[in-house]
């Protein structure tokens, strides 16, 4: 028998440990034997701290366990999804951008396509030394410098799923190398985007704009949207106002990636939806003649700013509208340089300004026509009512309104009012005299609003001005003054704070053309996917019947004897018919008037209402009409002629 034990060990504190023996009695060899001995387990630890340990141990677990329950079961839609976007790329389908067309069918633009090098910030390392090479070795493949790609991510810090641009316009030869080396260069893609190229390039800047790459305000406010960074997107003009339609949308190619961001798989893929082309109401022949006209007139006249805009009177169809100066919108379609822009902002002309729309001036005396026709329907005149002309307006011996003509023009009626502009009569229906009692600012403000004054026109153009129809409240409310006779007088006559634009006279006097209704301006006729897709946009009516039949061919009749009587005889040498009216308003004590005539032809069915306005030109029978000669003498005897011959 053999006898272990293991004794108690005493330490220096003398504490009393617990204690482990073994008592084995085992015969020679055999293992089997009878124990003479007890096992006995003794404890280190106490019960307290046991559980103690237990407890923290169970704490643990459960920790462990919930976590894993939250991670596996509550985020697993949330891990699955970062764990897919690791894997995942999408990438965004561009729609082919529509097409413009002209009233004939002829094309104004073109989708020329452009190669740009892009990286995707999320395929590049986490490692700032490893990232750092990546970027390196990016920019030297498309020949960069590193630092203008790491602007470009600095510019967007939030940015990791979107395509950035680093290097735009890349030749056809250089972007097919780029494309194969760019599956050896993680985060490296080469690209096809389309840029607009404006056919006609300074004729139709102001109708078409320009499309230009989107803003970091734009795309935080149309990122909802679809729009990606480095988008390109409408800024002005028509590809502005119709980007919806001309954009289209956006399809999606879902794509599985290596770890070296290499494509390995398509796994879902969404077909892009082409944009609309439009139609214009505009015959690009009609367009390119009428500024050809303009510009040679203007430059035998000494003018340089003007504006002409030809409406069909019968639908409001516009058939020209010209801003000049222009500019050339392909300097734009690609991004402009800012010396190219700086230029165009030095020039004093401002050929970014689009007159015909967003210019507001004194009409002058092409609002007359309001007044005459306000009078007749309220009854305060008939057309055989006539006033004294004889020089101007003297009140209380202290204030003279004069006509432009000294002596006055003896008895006037309403015909000859208008045909030779007679200020007297106007002063007279306008604000009264002695006994007479006229219309009255408020009249005036009525009648003006009635043919469109005081707001926009609605044309299918962004950025139209809506003018000012002044009366007392306003001048009392802006500028704290009380509203005086003077005041009446010189609105009366279309000076004073009386503001238009040019699209309000051009849009007014085709009202008057087509017997009194006011249709809304629009330059797009037709949207159109394909040959059997199309919706035709229909004449909108503003305003009608608030002048009777009566009343608006008196008006029209004055009209006429404006051009075989008055102060635009020059155009009844053309063989149409014309009426219309002269302006000349003041604006400045020390520069030229501004030159306006607006009328319509042929006068017994009307096709075309137009409206020239030249900036400081002075007389407008001495500048405008003989512009307005020029083009209707083309229109009528060239164009419409090659279109009976042509058909």
């Amino acid at each position: 028998m053999i006898e272990l034990i293991v004794k108690r060990e005493y330490r220096a504190s003398t504490e009393i440990d617990d204690f482990l023996f073994f008592n084995q009695n085992h015969d020679n060899g055999d293992l089997g034997g009878t124990q003479t001995g007890a096992t006995f387990l003794g404890k280190y630890l106490s019960d307290k701290k046991i559980n103690f340990f237990l407890l923290l141990l169970g704490l643990g677990m459960g920790l462990l366990l919930v976590k894993s329950f939250y991670l596996q079961i509550i985020k697993s839609d949330y891990y699955s999804a970062i764990a897919d976007t690791n894997r995942t790329r999408e990438k965004a389908l561009l729609s082919d951008r529509g097409l413009i067309y002209d009233s004939q069918k002829r094309q104004l633009v073109k989708n020329v396509p452009f190669f740009d090098a892009l990286i995707m910030p999320k395929d590049l390392a986490l490692n700032e030394t490893t990232r750092q090479e990546q970027i390196n070795k990016i920019a030297e493949t498309i020949g960069i410098n590193a630092q203008d790609i790491i602007s470009i991510m600095q510019k967007y810090p939030k940015n990791f799923k979107y395509l950035l641009a680093v290097k735009e316009d890349i030749d056809y030869e250089q972007s097919m190398l780029l494309m194969i080396k760019a599956k050896s260069v993680p985060g490296l893609y080469i690209e096809t985007r389309y840029e607009r190229q404006y056919i006609y390039g300074n004729s139709f800047s102001h109708i078409l704009g320009y499309e230009g790459k989107i803003t970091e305000a734009e795309f935080a406010a149309k990122n909802n949207e679809g729009y990606l960074l480095g988008d390109y997107l409408g800024k002005t003009g028509v590809e502005a106002s119709f980007e919806p339609i001309l954009r289209g949308k956006y399809g999606k190619e879902g794509i599985e990636v290596d770890v070296a961001g290499h494509e390995k798989k398509v796994l879902y893929y969404q077909e892009p939806e082409n944009g609309k082309n439009l139609i214009l109401t505009i015959d690009q022949q009609v367009q390119n003649k009428i500024r050809e006209i303009l510009q040679a007139d203007l430059k035998k006249y000494g003018k340089k700013k003007a504006s002409v805009i030809m409406i069909n009177p019968q639908n409001g169809d516009v058939l020209s509208l010209i801003s000049w100066p222009d500019y050339d919108n392909n300097l734009f379609a690609g991004g402009i340089s800012t010396e190219e822009y700086n230029k165009l902002l030095a020039n004093e002309d401002n050929p970014l300004f689009d007159r015909a729309i967003k210019g507001e001036y004194p009409s002058g005396s092409t609002i007359k026509m309001v007044y005459a026709s306000g009078a007749l329907q309220d009854k305060l005149i008939t057309d055989k009512t006539t006033f004294m002309s004889t020089g101007g307006l003297l009140l209380n011996d202290r204030w003279f309104f004069p006509d432009w003509k000294a002596g006055g023009h003896g008895a006037t009626n309403v015909y000859n009012a208008i045909a030779w502009s007679i200020n007297t009569f106007f002063y007279i229906i306008g604000g009264g005299y002695k006994d007479f009692q006229g219309l009255g600012p408020e009249g005036m403000a009525k009648y003006l609003k009635l043919f469109g004054f005081g707001d926009k026109t609605g044309i299918d153009l962004p950025g139209e001005t809506a003018g000012l129809v002044p009366d007392p409240l306003w001048k009392l409310k802006t500028k704290n003054q009380e509203w005086f006779i003077g005041d009446t007088y010189h609105m009366a006559i279309g000076q004073g704070d009386l503001l238009v634009n040019p699209l309000q006279i051009a849009n007014y006097t085709s009202a008057l053309a087509n017997g009194g209704i006011l249709y809304r301006p629009h330059l797009v006729k037709e949207i159109f996917q394909d040959q059997n897709s199309s919706q035709i946009i229909l004449p909108e009516i503003i305003h009608q019947d608030f002048i009777s039949p009566q009343n608006m061919n008196i008006v029209r009749n004055a009209m006429r004897q404006t051009v075989t009587l008055g102060s635009a005889q020059y155009l009844n040498s053309l063989n149409v018919a014309v009426a219309g009216k002269t302006g000349t308003a003041q604006w400045s004590s020390d520069k030229p008037n501004h030159a306006w005539f607006t009328g319509f032809a042929p006068f017994d069915n009307p096709e075309v209402a137009i409206t020239v306005l030249v900036e400081e030109g002075g007389e407008g029978s001495a500048v405008s009409v003989p512009i307005t000669y020029d083009i209707l003498n083309w229109y009528f005897n060239v164009y419409k002629k090659s279109l009976i011959e042509n058909r």
